[in-house]
């Protein structure tokens, strides 16, 4: 019983490093954060952080790959939904859960406020979280938006609403600050993430209904007149 109580406690050390790395993050962001502080918390030695992760910049890593790992267990961008769910209620979904993931709330929550400090001073850390963890998300909406446009579903198309899409969650996390001012009564409870929710997805869907491939567009004059000119000259 001993020994399993000792090979427990690395692992219960690692835990504990990992839930106060991502408090101190979400708080200063990766430049400012220090390793003394995030043991301090943890209540671990100081040396703690070289010996379960290498680094400071190693365990900021793990701690982004966690928050958004744990957020995504949490509110799937399906929601439980099946795969063969229609796209409409698909899209709902996937909006749904990533407006409950920006503004959870809790002790562990760091998903949110780690993503907007990372979004403002990227750190090498993103390329990892990109691949891992936004990625294959950013590849669920597309296949979404893609069903949802049908014949139209250029891949230009397909990237310029699938953004759009996002950019509607992303401002109301982003402009809270200002939001709450301008609008006291919205405090983003599960109800207003509701109606928040369906308000994105009936809007996004007319949007969708009428959005028309860039590639279709007429040129500009300008451009038509580059083209004649280079017309003329392979003729000359």
């Amino acid at each position: 019983m001993a020994d399993q109580t000792q090979s427990e406690t690395p692992d219960r050390t690692r835990r504990t490093l990992l839930l106060a790395a991502g408090e101190v993050f979400a708080e200063c962001g990766f430049r400012a954060a220090t390793v003394r502080e995030i043991c301090r918390r943890a209540g671990a030695n100081i040396a703690a952080v070289n010996y379960h992760f290498g680094d400071k910049e190693a365990l900021y890593t793990e701690v982004l790959q966690h928050a958004l790992q744990a957020a995504r267990e949490k509110y799937p961008p399906s929601l439980g939904l099946p795969p063969g769910a229609p796209a409409k209620a698909r899209l709902r979904a996937f909006v749904l859960s990533f407006l409950l993931r920006i503004f959870d709330e809790g002790p562990h929550a760091h998903h949110g406020k780690l993503m907007v400090r990372e979004m403002a001073e990227p750190t090498l850390a993103l390329d990892a979280v990109v691949r891992d963890q936004i990625r294959p998300m950013s590849g669920q909406l597309a296949g979404i938006v893609a069903e949802l446009l049908g014949a139209r579903a250029t891949p230009e198309l397909v990237r310029a609403c699938s953004l759009s899409v996002v950019s509607q969650v992303m401002f109301y996390h982003l402009c809270r600050p200002v939001i709450g001012r301008l609008f006291p009564e919205m405090k983003f409870d599960r109800a207003q993430i509701d109606q928040l929710a369906a308000h994105i997805t009936e809007f996004s869907l007319h949007a969708l209904r009428n959005a028309k491939a860039t590639s279709s567009a007429k040129p500009s004059p300008r451009a038509r007149l580059k083209a004649k000119s280079s017309i003329a000259n392979r003729k000359s």
